[in-house]
């Protein structure tokens, strides 16, 4: 069966070790990397709500917010300067991920976080203070270029540091923290919002400041990772750093493995242009469509802009931003989830299963919205209970995405690349994912205008897209030895054809059977 692809856990090797808390805390740490990407996506969703916020920085969208009170839903925030100062970000973002490779990879995994917990501390006060749009736009920048230090360190810190029996919970810690931020820039907006004077904007913007010095400050505390230590020389560091991340003194197979890996990955002049060998088609392939496809499950639409959303369908400015805040206690309930399963069911049962759950309700919403305020955008009177049911389907595709496609698109990228590519591959997935939410956060409130509720079914023909690749394309990373991770692509019916024993050895002592299902040493 072509979907089968993947290999079981119990093949191959398997390091001795134990989660310490040692580790434990570490990964924790650093998984507070995912606080300051979160914390902005749920918090520039909100002030853009917020009626002081836009009678000073963006006049316009207010004036048409109040004409369109009663007239087209669709188009009342439709602002190409709105939608800069929101999508600004992940233009920064893009570029800071691929200065962060070079630096991730010679300076180590946290100085990478370091960077990118002071640049995000320096936006957030310009933002906090800004008197000018100029300034909201430039602090937002700022943001944008920690975000994209960071997204490009914690993954492969937290991949690498965690055991692989455990790598996938330790790893999802990281969305979990996005999860967080979202949530409590959501509640912060709620309760700002009601601030008189009108300056409640200030603090959700400068607030900013908070998840910037945990993950400034934890960086200092964290150890480096084995790997990275290896990768600039550190050697009997390393092999000290590891029994103790380990818990155990046997831990001669997993670090003569690691300084195999450090050694093939010295041979490679060029990581960039590497990327693009025969060898590596899976690694980039998956690189460029897991976070791509990430952002067309249409989830950013509802997480960036989830206070304007439920204006938009007819609730009122402190009831939008409470549903957001109850869409944000789902998306972070649903990825406890993920922490629970993902090592137990596996990375393609939530895939795919996430992916079902949410094309049902893109469709549901869809049919929903239609029905009521049509193609005119205005919906009379709109039934309390409606809207709520509306808020119900939107609460189960933000579960759906929450165990599914939001902490698998981090995970499953860090994990599967060798070392002699990780960095400069972990740099191509967080700027496709930058790329990619940069112009569905630009074009949403158009594409909002023009095709209205269609827009739903638009998202979902991709999530339909999306699903179809990982059944037959993506193979089981579930407990897989993240230096051992050569033989899932070796034994998968597709791109087996690109890993090339010669060109390809496993550490050079793993021969896979010929059916490419099982593996032994030899």
């Amino acid at each position: 069966m072509p979907a089968a692809g993947g290999i079981g856990p119990g093949n191959g090797k398997e390091y001795p070790g134990n989660l310490t808390p040692f580790v434990t805390v570490s990964c924790i740490v650093a998984a507070m990397g995912g606080l300051i990407f979160g914390y902005d996506i749920g918090i520039s969703g909100g002030v853009t709500t917020m009626t002081p916020f836009l009678q000073k920085f963006f006049r316009r969208v207010w004036e048409k917010k109040e004409a369109a009170k009663s007239t087209n839903q669709y188009c009342q925030y439709d602002s190409q300067t709105l939608t800069m100062f929101t999508s600004s970000l992940y233009l920064a973002a893009l570029l800071a991920s691929l200065a962060a490779s070079t630096v991730t990879r010679k300076l180590g995994r946290r100085l990478s976080m370091l960077f990118g917990g002071l640049l995000f501390l320096a936006g957030a006060l310009i933002n906090g203070f800004a008197k000018a749009v100029w300034m909201l736009i430039f602090g937002r920048m700022l943001l944008g270029f920690g975000v994209g230090f960071a997204n490009q360190s914690v993954p492969l810190y937290l991949s690498e540091m965690a055991p692989y029996k455990y790598r996938g919970a330790l790893n999802i810690g990281f969305q979990l923290s996005i999860t967080v931020g979202i949530l409590v820039a959501n509640v912060l907006n709620y309760f700002f919002a009601k601030i008189k004077g009108g300056w409640g904007w200030r603090l959700s913007l400068g607030g900013a400041m908070v998840p910037a010095l945990i993950i400034t400050i934890g960086s200092l505390l964290l150890p480096d990772t084995p790997n990275s230590m290896i990768e600039r020389g550190q050697t009997e560091e390393a092999r000290a750093k590891l029994k103790r991340i380990r818990g155990v003194d046997d831990v001669d197979e997993e670090f003569t493995d690691l300084v195999a890996a450090s050694d093939a990955s010295k041979l490679v002049e060029h990581p960039w242009r590497n990327l693009l060998q025969r060898k590596y088609r899976p690694h980039l392939t998956m690189a460029i469509l897991i976070p791509c496809f990430q952002q067309l499950t249409g989830i950013n639409v509802i997480m960036f802009y989830a206070p304007v959303l439920f204006s938009t369908i007819g609730f009122g400015d402190d009831a939008s931003l409470m549903s957001a805040v109850i869409t944000g206690i789902v998306n972070v309930a649903a990825t406890l989830v993920s922490i629970y399963g993902v090592d137990k069911w596996g990375r393609r049962f939530l895939f795919l299963e996430g992916g079902v759950q949410m094309l049902i309700c893109q469709a549901v919403v869809a049919a929903c919205i239609g029905a009521k305020f049509g193609t005119s955008g205005n919906p009379s009177d709109l039934p309390k209970w409606y809207a709520i049911v509306v808020v119900l389907f939107i609460c189960v595709h933000v579960a759906g995405f929450a165990w599914s496609w939001g902490p698998l698109g981090w995970l499953v990228p860090s994990e599967i690349f060798p070392l002699e590519i990780r960095s400069a591959a972990q740099s191509i997935n967080v700027s496709v994912n930058m790329i990619f939410t940069f112009l569905v956060a630009q074009v949403f409130l158009i594409m909002l205008c023009h095709m209205k509720f269609g827009l739903f079914l638009f998202f979902a023909l991709f999530v339909v897209i999306m699903s179809i690749f990982v059944y037959y394309f993506l193979p089981e990373t579930k407990g897989i030895p993240i230096e051992e991770m050569n033989r899932v692509w070796k034994s998968h019916w597709y791109w087996s054809r690109f890993m090339e024993d010669l060109d390809y050895p496993i550490n050079g002592d793993l021969e896979l059977s010929k059916g490419g299902q099982g593996a032994k040493n030899v």
